[in-house]
């Protein structure tokens, strides 16, 4: 099924996807570090940095996510769709509450570090219907039949 948001048959919302996925994942990735060393700086820094291109990223990707759910015909797909985007809207929801908590000289880290564990088993939960979409529909696949 081919989708409209697509550059020379290739869906663009699969391609933006990875620097959202990468930012939250190096993210939290640093939060651990920085949990298993003691050690604050440079990780939560870089886990400030790396969570802000995150969501720069997945904003990006909500685009032509979002052209592509409204070419989907109502039914299971649709439906499925839903769920995934509305999984990493409330994913993005939080990394942006988590980026301010983070801002300027926080006093804890301990619940920007538990948000980041609860988005990114979020974030697997989302990739598993994005892959529904894909592998069981075929979403963004151009089999080079037409609709």
């Amino acid at each position: 099924m081919k989708t409209p948001a697509s550059i020379a048959g290739h869906p663009i919302h699969p391609m933006l996807v990875p620097i959202a996925i990468g930012g939250f994942v190096l993210s939290f990735a640093a939060d651990l570090i920085c949990l298993a060393t003691g050690n604050g700086n440079p990780w939560n820094m870089f886990a400030y940095y790396a969570m802000i291109g995150g969501i720069l990223g997945a904003l990006a990707a909500a685009i032509p996510g979002l052209i592509d759910l409204l070419s989907l015909p109502a039914g299971y797909t649709k439906s499925v769709a839903v769920k995934h985007m509305s999984i990493n809207l409330l994913v993005v929801a939080i990394y942006v509450c988590n980026a301010w908590l983070r801002s300027g000289n926080p006093q804890s880290l301990k619940l920007p570090m538990l948000l980041s564990l609860i988005t990114v088993l979020m974030l697997l939960v989302s990739g598993w219907l994005g892959g529904k979409m894909v592998f069981e529909a075929g979403v963004g696949v151009d089999t080079g039949k037409p609709g």
